[in-house]
């Protein structure tokens, strides 16, 4: 559902260091976190930007797996996803896309338009943290896209806020 073109969307997996063992204070080489800001900073700006969704997932630990499974199953997930995706399709026929993915411009703007606390909160956000306007409509795209799987009708500052912390900061300098 996320991607900015019709064409396949890919996946970047990256590891935060080079020995892929940051924030597992057992394993950590010695160098961090320097290890970790120098391995990061080889990746360039404009490619990140490219990359919607931005989610640190930490290791699965033998007693993890021994936890009750969560109260949303994959089948719950798959079915909150096709609905989406019909809200989607119904949404954009006619208009040559698919998918809010897909969706740009006047149409994006029309579809994905916050409220007026999620445009502060957007506004002040895109300040705050850098965002270019790539980064500013992957945002809105996010959102939309956050909001057809709640079931919500227009875009809310929660959605926003979700969308928004999916975003990888701007290294300070």
């Amino acid at each position: 559902m996320y991607g900015s073109s019709p064409k396949p969307n890919c996946a970047k997996a990256t590891q935060g260091c080079r020995c892929g063992h940051i924030g597992d204070a057992s394993l950590a080489c010695s160098r961090a976190p320097r290890c970790a800001a120098d391995y990061q900073a080889k990746l360039s700006g404009p490619l990140l930007d490219r990359i919607d969704l931005h989610v640190d997932v930490a290791a699965v630990s033998a007693a993890d797996l021994s936890l009750p499974p969560p109260a949303e199953g994959s089948a719950e997930v798959a079915a909150r996803v096709a609905r989406a995706r019909g809200v989607q399709t119904a949404r954009y026929e006619g208009q040559g896309v698919r998918t809010n993915a897909e969706a740009d411009g006047e149409l994006l703007e029309k579809v994905a338009a916050p409220d007026a606390d999620g445009q502060r909160l957007l506004t002040d956000a895109a300040a705050v943290m850098r965002l270019s306007a790539r980064g500013y409509t992957r945002v809105l795209r996010v959102a939309r896209t956050i909001a057809d799987l709640a079931g919500a009708r227009d875009v809310g500052r929660l959605h926003i806020a979700e969308a928004l912390s999916y975003r990888r900061s701007a290294p300070i300098n």
